[in-house]
Protein backbone atom coordinates (compact mmCIF):
# COMPACT_ATOMS: atom_id res chain seq x y z
CA UNK A 1 0.00 0.00 0.00
CA UNK A 2 1.49 3.47 -1.01
CA UNK A 3 2.01 6.22 1.91
CA UNK A 4 -0.91 9.07 1.23
CA UNK A 5 0.76 11.10 4.11
CA UNK A 6 0.80 14.28 1.91
CA UNK A 7 -2.18 13.13 0.28
CA UNK A 8 -5.43 12.44 2.77
CA UNK A 9 -7.75 10.52 0.90
CA UNK A 10 -11.42 9.82 1.66
CA UNK A 11 -12.72 6.14 1.29
CA UNK A 12 -15.90 5.49 1.50
CA UNK A 13 -17.55 2.26 2.30
CA UNK A 14 -20.79 3.04 0.14
CA UNK A 15 -19.68 0.47 -2.68
CA UNK A 16 -19.04 -2.29 -0.43
CA UNK A 17 -22.20 -1.63 1.68
CA UNK A 18 -24.19 -1.72 -1.38
CA UNK A 19 -22.62 -5.10 -2.00
CA UNK A 20 -22.40 -7.00 1.27
CA UNK A 21 -26.13 -5.72 2.19
CA UNK A 22 -27.84 -7.10 -0.57
CA UNK A 23 -30.87 -8.50 0.43
CA UNK A 24 -30.13 -12.50 0.48
CA UNK A 25 -32.85 -14.88 2.11
CA UNK A 26 -32.16 -14.72 5.72
CA UNK A 27 -30.38 -17.59 7.49
CA UNK A 28 -32.91 -20.41 8.52
CA UNK A 29 -30.49 -21.18 11.42
CA UNK A 30 -28.51 -19.50 13.62
CA UNK A 31 -25.54 -20.69 15.80
CA UNK A 32 -22.78 -20.14 18.47
CA UNK A 33 -19.20 -19.23 16.77
CA UNK A 34 -16.71 -21.65 18.72
CA UNK A 35 -15.23 -19.24 20.93
CA UNK A 36 -18.77 -18.38 22.23
CA UNK A 37 -18.66 -14.30 21.72
CA UNK A 38 -20.16 -14.18 18.65
CA UNK A 39 -23.12 -15.31 15.89
CA UNK A 40 -22.84 -17.37 13.34
CA UNK A 41 -24.74 -18.69 10.21
CA UNK A 42 -25.26 -22.43 9.25
CA UNK A 43 -21.92 -21.87 7.42
CA UNK A 44 -19.98 -21.06 10.01
CA UNK A 45 -20.07 -17.12 8.43
CA UNK A 46 -20.50 -14.28 11.06
CA UNK A 47 -23.82 -13.14 11.56
CA UNK A 48 -23.95 -9.31 12.59
CA UNK A 49 -27.28 -8.75 15.08
CA UNK A 50 -28.23 -5.10 13.86
CA UNK A 51 -31.75 -4.97 15.27
CA UNK A 52 -34.56 -2.43 14.95
CA UNK A 53 -37.11 -2.11 17.51
CA UNK A 54 -40.93 -2.95 16.49
CA UNK A 55 -42.73 -3.93 19.18
CA UNK A 56 -46.37 -3.43 17.30
CA UNK A 57 -45.44 -4.82 14.05
CA UNK A 58 -48.03 -7.49 14.28
CA UNK A 59 -50.76 -5.80 16.61
CA UNK A 60 -50.72 -2.61 14.78
CA UNK A 61 -49.71 -2.94 10.94
CA UNK A 62 -51.81 -4.60 7.95
CA UNK A 63 -49.68 -6.66 5.82
CA UNK A 64 -49.07 -3.01 3.31
CA UNK A 65 -47.87 -1.40 5.80
CA UNK A 66 -45.35 -4.00 7.05
CA UNK A 67 -43.77 -4.73 3.74
CA UNK A 68 -43.41 -0.81 3.62
CA UNK A 69 -41.39 -0.85 7.01
CA UNK A 70 -39.88 -4.07 6.29
CA UNK A 71 -38.54 -3.03 3.08
CA UNK A 72 -36.83 -0.01 4.13
CA UNK A 73 -35.18 -1.47 7.05
CA UNK A 74 -33.78 -4.39 4.91
CA UNK A 75 -32.26 -1.33 2.45
CA UNK A 76 -30.88 0.14 5.69
CA UNK A 77 -28.56 -3.20 6.49
CA UNK A 78 -30.72 -4.17 9.35
CA UNK A 79 -30.96 -7.93 9.98
CA UNK A 80 -33.17 -8.52 12.62
CA UNK A 81 -36.24 -6.91 13.66
CA UNK A 82 -37.94 -7.48 17.34
CA UNK A 83 -40.89 -7.79 17.15
CA UNK A 84 -44.08 -9.02 20.18
CA UNK A 85 -46.72 -11.72 18.95
CA UNK A 86 -48.95 -10.63 22.15
CA UNK A 87 -48.27 -6.85 21.92
CA UNK A 88 -48.27 -4.85 25.14
CA UNK A 89 -50.67 -2.26 23.61
CA UNK A 90 -53.76 -4.51 25.14
CA UNK A 91 -52.69 -7.06 23.01
CA UNK A 92 -54.95 -9.43 24.17
CA UNK A 93 -58.21 -7.56 23.86
CA UNK A 94 -57.88 -5.00 21.06
CA UNK A 95 -57.47 -6.86 17.84
CA UNK A 96 -54.62 -6.84 15.29
CA UNK A 97 -55.03 -4.38 12.10
CA UNK A 98 -57.12 -7.52 10.28
CA UNK A 99 -59.87 -6.91 13.47
CA UNK A 100 -57.76 -10.61 14.70
CA UNK A 101 -57.22 -11.55 18.17
CA UNK A 102 -54.21 -13.98 19.25
CA UNK A 103 -56.88 -16.40 21.67
CA UNK A 104 -60.42 -17.04 21.17
CA UNK A 105 -61.91 -15.85 24.06
CA UNK A 106 -58.67 -15.20 25.62
CA UNK A 107 -57.47 -18.84 26.58
CA UNK A 108 -53.62 -19.18 25.44
CA UNK A 109 -54.31 -22.79 24.84
CA UNK A 110 -56.67 -21.74 21.87
CA UNK A 111 -54.65 -19.76 19.35
CA UNK A 112 -56.51 -18.14 16.76
CA UNK A 113 -55.29 -19.04 13.32
CA UNK A 114 -56.42 -16.17 11.83
CA UNK A 115 -53.98 -14.23 14.37
CA UNK A 116 -50.93 -16.17 13.54
CA UNK A 117 -51.52 -16.56 9.61
CA UNK A 118 -50.85 -12.46 9.43
CA UNK A 119 -47.78 -13.54 11.33
CA UNK A 120 -46.56 -15.60 9.49
CA UNK A 121 -46.82 -13.81 6.62
CA UNK A 122 -44.60 -10.92 8.05
CA UNK A 123 -42.10 -13.65 8.99
CA UNK A 124 -42.14 -14.89 5.75
CA UNK A 125 -41.06 -11.80 4.26
CA UNK A 126 -38.79 -10.90 6.61
CA UNK A 127 -36.91 -13.75 5.52
CA UNK A 128 -37.41 -13.11 1.74
CA UNK A 129 -35.56 -9.36 2.95
CA UNK A 130 -32.62 -11.03 4.62
CA UNK A 131 -34.01 -9.86 7.96
CA UNK A 132 -34.40 -12.23 10.94
CA UNK A 133 -37.69 -12.36 13.54
CA UNK A 134 -36.38 -11.67 17.00
CA UNK A 135 -39.52 -13.21 18.63
CA UNK A 136 -40.74 -12.40 21.30
CA UNK A 137 -43.92 -15.18 22.25
CA UNK A 138 -45.52 -12.75 24.15
CA UNK A 139 -44.82 -9.11 26.31
CA UNK A 140 -43.94 -9.59 29.98
CA UNK A 141 -47.16 -8.14 31.14
CA UNK A 142 -48.73 -11.39 30.23
CA UNK A 143 -46.76 -13.13 32.84
CA UNK A 144 -46.07 -10.42 35.45
CA UNK A 145 -48.72 -7.20 34.54
CA UNK A 146 -46.80 -4.42 36.45
CA UNK A 147 -47.74 -1.48 35.06
CA UNK A 148 -48.86 -3.11 32.05
CA UNK A 149 -52.71 -4.01 30.36
CA UNK A 150 -52.02 -7.36 31.19
CA UNK A 151 -53.85 -9.95 31.51
CA UNK A 152 -51.56 -12.66 33.07
CA UNK A 153 -53.03 -15.65 31.38
CA UNK A 154 -49.84 -17.99 31.78
CA UNK A 155 -49.36 -20.48 34.35
CA UNK A 156 -46.41 -22.85 33.47
CA UNK A 157 -48.52 -25.66 31.86
CA UNK A 158 -50.24 -22.94 29.16
CA UNK A 159 -46.30 -21.16 28.89
CA UNK A 160 -45.41 -24.78 28.12
CA UNK A 161 -48.40 -25.16 25.90
CA UNK A 162 -48.14 -22.07 23.73
CA UNK A 163 -44.18 -22.23 23.75
CA UNK A 164 -44.44 -25.48 22.23
CA UNK A 165 -46.94 -24.71 19.34
CA UNK A 166 -45.13 -21.47 18.38
CA UNK A 167 -41.53 -23.62 18.41
CA UNK A 168 -43.27 -25.91 16.14
CA UNK A 169 -45.10 -23.31 13.58
CA UNK A 170 -41.67 -21.25 13.50
CA UNK A 171 -39.50 -24.58 13.09
CA UNK A 172 -38.35 -23.54 9.44
CA UNK A 173 -38.59 -19.91 9.64
CA UNK A 174 -35.84 -17.65 10.37
CA UNK A 175 -36.44 -16.99 14.34
CA UNK A 176 -34.08 -15.86 17.35
CA UNK A 177 -36.70 -16.46 20.32
CA UNK A 178 -36.85 -13.87 22.91
CA UNK A 179 -38.51 -14.34 26.08
CA UNK A 180 -39.05 -12.12 29.24
CA UNK A 181 -40.69 -8.84 27.64
CA UNK A 182 -39.61 -5.50 29.55
CA UNK A 183 -40.64 -7.15 32.93
CA UNK A 184 -38.67 -8.41 36.45
CA UNK A 185 -38.47 -12.02 37.34
CA UNK A 186 -39.36 -11.40 41.06
CA UNK A 187 -40.89 -14.79 42.34
CA UNK A 188 -40.30 -18.79 41.38
CA UNK A 189 -43.98 -18.23 39.86
CA UNK A 190 -42.16 -16.05 37.10
CA UNK A 191 -39.25 -18.40 36.71
CA UNK A 192 -41.42 -21.31 36.44
CA UNK A 193 -43.69 -19.54 33.79
CA UNK A 194 -40.75 -18.91 31.70
CA UNK A 195 -38.40 -21.69 31.78
CA UNK A 196 -41.48 -24.00 30.84
CA UNK A 197 -41.79 -21.45 27.90
CA UNK A 198 -38.66 -22.03 26.78
CA UNK A 199 -38.94 -25.92 27.24
CA UNK A 200 -41.94 -25.68 25.01
CA UNK A 201 -40.28 -23.85 22.51
CA UNK A 202 -37.37 -26.07 22.77
CA UNK A 203 -39.61 -29.16 21.95
CA UNK A 204 -41.46 -27.37 19.59
CA UNK A 205 -38.87 -26.23 17.29
CA UNK A 206 -36.23 -29.23 18.07
CA UNK A 207 -33.30 -26.44 19.35
CA UNK A 208 -33.10 -25.05 15.94
CA UNK A 209 -33.12 -21.71 17.31
CA UNK A 210 -31.35 -19.56 19.63
CA UNK A 211 -32.70 -18.10 22.67
CA UNK A 212 -32.73 -15.18 24.99
CA UNK A 213 -34.26 -12.91 27.13
CA UNK A 214 -35.49 -9.25 27.40
CA UNK A 215 -35.54 -7.50 30.56
CA UNK A 216 -36.71 -4.70 31.99
CA UNK A 217 -34.90 -1.33 32.15
CA UNK A 218 -31.35 -1.12 33.54
CA UNK A 219 -31.31 -4.76 33.63
CA UNK A 220 -29.92 -7.73 32.31
CA UNK A 221 -30.76 -11.35 31.56
CA UNK A 222 -27.51 -12.86 32.69
CA UNK A 223 -28.85 -11.40 36.54
CA UNK A 224 -31.73 -13.85 35.76
CA UNK A 225 -31.06 -16.43 33.86
CA UNK A 226 -27.12 -16.81 32.65
CA UNK A 227 -26.82 -20.66 33.34
CA UNK A 228 -30.16 -21.82 31.70
CA UNK A 229 -29.10 -24.42 29.26
CA UNK A 230 -31.97 -22.22 26.95
CA UNK A 231 -30.06 -19.16 27.02
CA UNK A 232 -27.73 -18.77 24.18
CA UNK A 233 -26.92 -15.64 24.37
CA UNK A 234 -27.19 -12.07 26.97
CA UNK A 235 -29.29 -9.33 26.42
CA UNK A 236 -29.51 -5.99 28.27
CA UNK A 237 -31.79 -3.02 28.42
CA UNK A 238 -30.00 0.50 29.47
CA UNK A 239 -32.79 2.18 28.96
CA UNK A 240 -34.02 5.75 27.32
CA UNK A 241 -31.48 8.31 29.37
CA UNK A 242 -28.77 10.01 27.92
CA UNK A 243 -25.23 9.29 28.94
CA UNK A 244 -26.66 5.56 30.23
CA UNK A 245 -22.95 3.80 30.46
CA UNK A 246 -24.30 0.50 28.43
CA UNK A 247 -20.02 -0.48 28.38
CA UNK A 248 -20.05 -1.41 31.56
CA UNK A 249 -23.35 -4.04 31.02
CA UNK A 250 -21.63 -5.53 28.38
CA UNK A 251 -18.11 -5.46 30.07
CA UNK A 252 -19.99 -7.16 32.71
CA UNK A 253 -21.76 -9.97 30.43
CA UNK A 254 -18.42 -10.27 28.54
CA UNK A 255 -16.64 -11.56 31.61
CA UNK A 256 -19.16 -13.87 32.86
CA UNK A 257 -18.46 -18.04 32.98
CA UNK A 258 -19.73 -19.90 31.35
CA UNK A 259 -19.09 -17.38 28.17
CA UNK A 260 -21.94 -16.23 26.09
CA UNK A 261 -22.61 -13.68 23.37
CA UNK A 262 -24.47 -10.54 24.64
CA UNK A 263 -25.82 -7.13 23.16
CA UNK A 264 -27.87 -4.47 24.72
CA UNK A 265 -31.50 -5.10 23.32
CA UNK A 266 -33.03 -1.88 24.32
CA UNK A 267 -30.60 1.28 24.93
CA UNK A 268 -31.67 4.79 24.28
CA UNK A 269 -34.12 4.91 21.28
CA UNK A 270 -33.67 8.09 19.16
CA UNK A 271 -36.73 10.63 19.56
CA UNK A 272 -37.14 9.39 23.05
CA UNK A 273 -37.76 11.91 25.16
CA UNK A 274 -34.52 11.84 27.66
CA UNK A 275 -35.29 9.83 30.98
CA UNK A 276 -38.75 9.83 30.02
CA UNK A 277 -39.12 13.26 30.83
CA UNK A 278 -39.98 15.87 27.50
CA UNK A 279 -38.57 18.70 29.23
CA UNK A 280 -35.16 17.06 29.25
CA UNK A 281 -35.27 17.10 25.65
CA UNK A 282 -35.09 13.78 23.20
CA UNK A 283 -32.48 11.73 21.98
CA UNK A 284 -30.94 12.30 19.10
CA UNK A 285 -28.47 10.48 16.76
CA UNK A 286 -25.32 10.70 18.04
CA UNK A 287 -26.85 9.20 21.37
CA UNK A 288 -27.77 6.46 19.26
CA UNK A 289 -24.80 6.16 17.62
CA UNK A 290 -22.55 6.03 20.86
CA UNK A 291 -24.26 3.70 22.39
CA UNK A 292 -24.14 1.35 19.04
CA UNK A 293 -20.19 1.78 19.14
CA UNK A 294 -19.82 1.55 23.12
CA UNK A 295 -21.43 -1.91 22.91
CA UNK A 296 -20.11 -3.36 20.21
CA UNK A 297 -16.25 -2.03 21.12
CA UNK A 298 -16.70 -3.48 24.04
CA UNK A 299 -17.57 -6.90 23.51
CA UNK A 300 -21.32 -7.42 22.10
CA UNK A 301 -22.26 -9.70 19.11
CA UNK A 302 -24.08 -6.73 17.43
CA UNK A 303 -26.79 -4.44 18.30
CA UNK A 304 -30.49 -3.26 18.59
CA UNK A 305 -31.48 0.08 17.34
CA UNK A 306 -35.02 1.62 18.14
CA UNK A 307 -36.85 4.70 17.19
CA UNK A 308 -39.57 6.42 19.52
CA UNK A 309 -42.35 6.21 17.20
CA UNK A 310 -41.60 3.19 15.46
CA UNK A 311 -41.53 0.79 18.20
CA UNK A 312 -45.39 2.00 18.77
CA UNK A 313 -46.36 2.25 14.98
CA UNK A 314 -47.81 5.78 16.11
CA UNK A 315 -49.32 7.42 13.65
CA UNK A 316 -52.08 10.25 14.04
CA UNK A 317 -55.69 9.22 15.31
CA UNK A 318 -53.59 6.70 17.59
CA UNK A 319 -52.99 7.81 21.48
CA UNK A 320 -49.36 8.57 21.57
CA UNK A 321 -47.06 7.12 24.24
CA UNK A 322 -44.39 9.37 25.75
CA UNK A 323 -44.55 11.89 23.19
CA UNK A 324 -43.35 10.81 19.96
CA UNK A 325 -42.55 13.47 17.76
CA UNK A 326 -43.32 12.16 13.97
CA UNK A 327 -45.54 9.29 12.53
CA UNK A 328 -43.66 5.81 12.27
CA UNK A 329 -43.47 6.21 8.12
CA UNK A 330 -41.72 9.93 8.73
CA UNK A 331 -39.48 8.31 11.64
CA UNK A 332 -38.10 5.58 9.32
CA UNK A 333 -35.41 7.54 7.78
CA UNK A 334 -34.24 9.40 11.07
CA UNK A 335 -29.63 10.22 10.77
CA UNK A 336 -29.94 7.31 13.18
CA UNK A 337 -31.48 4.45 11.27
CA UNK A 338 -29.63 5.85 8.25
CA UNK A 339 -26.08 5.37 9.85
CA UNK A 340 -26.46 1.97 11.94
CA UNK A 341 -25.45 0.49 8.56
CA UNK A 342 -21.90 1.90 8.66
CA UNK A 343 -21.21 0.34 12.38
CA UNK A 344 -21.95 -3.30 10.76
CA UNK A 345 -20.11 -2.39 7.52
CA UNK A 346 -17.22 -1.34 9.87
CA UNK A 347 -17.57 -4.68 11.68
CA UNK A 348 -17.75 -6.94 9.04
CA UNK A 349 -15.06 -5.66 6.77
CA UNK A 350 -12.01 -5.90 9.73
CA UNK A 351 -11.17 -9.81 11.16
CA UNK A 352 -14.72 -10.68 13.47
CA UNK A 353 -14.50 -13.78 15.00
CA UNK A 354 -11.03 -12.75 16.52
CA UNK A 355 -11.72 -9.26 17.82
CA UNK A 356 -11.82 -8.54 21.57
CA UNK A 357 -12.92 -5.53 23.83
CA UNK A 358 -9.07 -4.17 24.62
CA UNK A 359 -9.27 -1.08 26.83
CA UNK A 360 -5.66 -1.48 28.00
CA UNK A 361 -4.59 -0.30 24.85
CA UNK A 362 -6.37 3.28 26.34
CA UNK A 363 -3.42 4.68 28.09
CA UNK A 364 -4.62 8.03 28.26
CA UNK A 365 -7.95 9.53 27.77
CA UNK A 366 -10.52 11.90 29.12
CA UNK A 367 -11.90 10.33 32.91
CA UNK A 368 -15.66 11.85 32.15
CA UNK A 369 -17.81 8.30 31.88
CA UNK A 370 -20.03 10.25 29.28
CA UNK A 371 -16.73 10.69 26.99
CA UNK A 372 -15.43 7.21 27.55
CA UNK A 373 -13.17 5.89 24.24
CA UNK A 374 -14.05 2.16 23.50
CA UNK A 375 -11.35 0.58 22.13
CA UNK A 376 -11.52 -3.34 20.58
CA UNK A 377 -8.24 -5.17 18.40
CA UNK A 378 -7.87 -8.57 16.66
CA UNK A 379 -4.91 -9.99 18.83
CA UNK A 380 -5.08 -12.70 20.98
CA UNK A 381 -5.20 -11.70 24.77
CA UNK A 382 -2.32 -11.39 26.16
CA UNK A 383 -0.63 -10.88 22.82
CA UNK A 384 1.17 -8.60 20.56
CA UNK A 385 -0.38 -10.14 17.21
CA UNK A 386 -3.21 -7.88 16.53
CA UNK A 387 -3.52 -6.64 12.78
CA UNK A 388 -6.11 -3.44 13.54
CA UNK A 389 -7.51 -1.39 16.72
CA UNK A 390 -10.08 1.13 16.46
CA UNK A 391 -11.19 3.31 19.19
CA UNK A 392 -14.54 5.07 19.27
CA UNK A 393 -14.18 8.79 20.72
CA UNK A 394 -18.25 9.82 21.24
CA UNK A 395 -16.31 13.58 21.39
CA UNK A 396 -13.56 15.70 21.07
CA UNK A 397 -10.45 14.92 23.18
CA UNK A 398 -6.80 13.53 22.76
CA UNK A 399 -5.98 10.00 23.57
CA UNK A 400 -2.86 7.75 23.62
CA UNK A 401 -2.75 4.26 22.57
CA UNK A 402 -0.60 1.09 23.23
CA UNK A 403 0.60 0.52 19.70
CA UNK A 404 2.93 -2.60 20.41
CA UNK A 405 0.46 -4.97 20.57
CA UNK A 406 0.11 -4.34 16.59
CA UNK A 407 2.32 -6.73 14.99
CA UNK A 408 4.33 -4.49 11.96
CA UNK A 409 7.27 -1.62 11.99
CA UNK A 410 4.47 0.92 10.46
CA UNK A 411 0.81 1.61 11.13
CA UNK A 412 -2.20 3.09 8.89
CA UNK A 413 -3.81 5.91 10.71
CA UNK A 414 -7.41 6.31 9.67
CA UNK A 415 -10.83 8.55 10.81
CA UNK A 416 -13.83 6.21 10.17
CA UNK A 417 -17.10 8.58 9.92
CA UNK A 418 -19.93 7.15 12.12
CA UNK A 419 -22.40 9.63 10.32
CA UNK A 420 -21.38 9.14 6.68
CA UNK A 421 -19.25 5.74 6.36
CA UNK A 422 -16.04 7.20 5.12
CA UNK A 423 -13.35 6.84 6.20
CA UNK A 424 -10.33 10.06 6.27
CA UNK A 425 -6.64 8.54 5.86
CA UNK A 426 -4.26 10.49 7.19
CA UNK A 427 -1.23 8.32 5.16
CA UNK A 428 1.30 5.73 7.52
CA UNK A 429 3.28 6.36 10.79
CA UNK A 430 6.40 4.27 12.37
CA UNK A 431 5.41 2.29 14.76
CA UNK A 432 6.93 3.64 17.71
CA UNK A 433 4.57 1.71 20.26
CA UNK A 434 2.56 4.47 21.37
CA UNK A 435 0.28 7.23 19.75
CA UNK A 436 -1.30 10.21 20.75
CA UNK A 437 -4.08 11.89 18.50
CA UNK A 438 -6.87 13.58 18.48
CA UNK A 439 -10.05 13.24 16.24
CA UNK A 440 -10.07 15.36 13.27
CA UNK A 441 -12.90 17.65 14.57
CA UNK A 442 -12.39 20.57 12.00
CA UNK A 443 -14.66 17.91 9.87
CA UNK A 444 -16.97 17.90 12.17
CA UNK A 445 -16.83 18.35 16.05
CA UNK A 446 -18.69 14.71 17.55
CA UNK A 447 -17.86 11.16 17.25
CA UNK A 448 -15.09 9.73 15.25
CA UNK A 449 -13.73 6.25 14.83
CA UNK A 450 -9.89 5.94 14.92
CA UNK A 451 -8.84 2.55 12.98
CA UNK A 452 -5.20 1.46 13.37
CA UNK A 453 -3.81 -1.10 10.81
CA UNK A 454 -0.64 -2.73 11.08
CA UNK A 455 1.65 -2.18 7.78
CA UNK A 456 4.45 -4.12 6.62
Amino acid sequence: MHDHRHHPRVLSFIVCLAASLCAAAAPDRLAISPNGRYLIDGGGHPFFYLADTAWELFHRLNEVEADHYLTRRAEQGFTVIQCVLLAEFDGLRTPNANGDLPFINGDPSRPNEAYFRHADRLIDRMRDLGLTAGLLPTWGDKWNKKWGDGPEVFTPSTARAYGEFLGHRYRSRPVIWILGGDRPVENDSHRAILTAMAEGLRTGDGGTHLMTFHPCGQQQSSHYFHDATWLAFNMSQTGHARNAKNFEFIARDYARAPVKPCLDGEPGYEDHPNGFKAENGWLGPHDARRSAYWAVFSGACGHTYGCHAVWQMWQPGRTPKNAPLTSWREALDLPGANQMRHLRTLIESKPYLTRIPDQALLTRGPKEPWQHIAVTSDRTPGAKNATCLMAYFPHHAEAAFDTSVLDAPRLRVAWFDPRTGATHDTGIRPNTGTLSLAPPSHLHPIDWVLVLTAEP
